[in-house]
């Protein structure tokens, strides 16, 4: 099955919802050898943009998202979402405006609880803590509408342990839950590259659907060329911690897959030459 390529949004003059600036973290710092994970990144995505990032390893990708995140502080730099400086926010208080799926899908989910229960947390993400959501038949309907179109059987299974599941299943499932908050921003961080081939196409599709249909701005990380090609308006590769490239539009609409090598190429590179 193709993948299916988010149409261009048309987009406004307005202000950047997300917008990184000046963004550096060095892990280590002080220690011989140390170098930066993150080297002055600036990024701005603009709201319904869907920005995949790739890169080879420790090019600064899931440091990227996890300062996004806030997993932890940057060294320098600010990190706006909306109009707000969050950079210095904790990250469980970003819960509510940012949410993520991981790599491993047994992250996103909670082993002990059910499917509805799962899906009811996730609703309440980054609400206060009050008394238990009521799981009543009207809150269930719409668990089943949400879950149906996966074709994963889950919507007939709400009361089955999370435990019980398939990696496949799970993934599906922090997807869904990572959007029922209707999050300003979705971050996913190679969240198909665990799964065997037909799973991750089902996931993939799902995410293509769910950031479609609620409007989402998204930022994916990948190691998949195709899937960096054929997904989202705008490609953004990263090295040593830095962007090296970012493109949108018709540009990324004409890239093929020897581009893509081409350009990893030409960047590395310069690097090495010191450009």
């Amino acid at each position: 099955m193709a993948a299916e390529v988010i149409p261009e949004r048309p987009q406004g003059g307005g202000p950047p919802l997300l917008a990184v600036q000046g963004l550096r973290k060095t892990f280590g710092g002080g220690l011989p050898g140390a170098r930066p994970a993150l080297d002055g990144v600036d990024l701005a995505l603009m709201p319904g943009d869907f920005a995949v990032v790739i890169g080879s390893n420790g090019a600064g990708k899931s440091t990227l998202l996890n300062s996004i995140a806030g997993a932890f502080a940057p060294d320098a730099g600010t990190i706006t979402l909306a109009g707000r400086n969050i950079t210095r926010v904790p990250g469980h208080r970003r819960a509510g405006w940012i949410t993520r799926v991981f790599q491993d899908p047994m992250i996103g989910t909670a082993a002990a609880m059910t499917i509805e229960e799962n899906l009811a947390l996730a609703e309440r993400r980054g609400q206060p803590r009050r008394l238990r959501l009521a799981l009543d038949r009207a809150r269930r309907d719409t668990y089943r509408d949400r879950l149906r179109p996966l074709a994963l059987g889950l919507e007939d299974r709400l009361t089955t342990p999370v435990a019980l599941l398939s990696g496949g299943q799970r993934q599906a499932l922090s997807l869904i839950m990572a959007v029922m908050s209707r999050p300003a921003l979705l971050l996913l961080d190679e969240h198909t590259a665990a799964l065997d081939p037909r799973t991750a196409e089902i996931v993939m599709q799902a995410t293509l659907r769910v950031v479609q249909d609620h409007g989402l701005t998204a930022l994916m990380v990948t190691h998949n060329m195709r899937q960096a090609i054929e997904t989202g308006n705008r490609l953004v590769m990263m090295d040593a911690g830095r962007i090296r490239l970012d493109i949108g539009g018709s540009e990324k609409s004409a890239l093929t897959a020897a581009d893509l090598v081409e350009k990893f190429r030409i960047d590395t590179d310069r690097m090495l030459l010191g450009h």
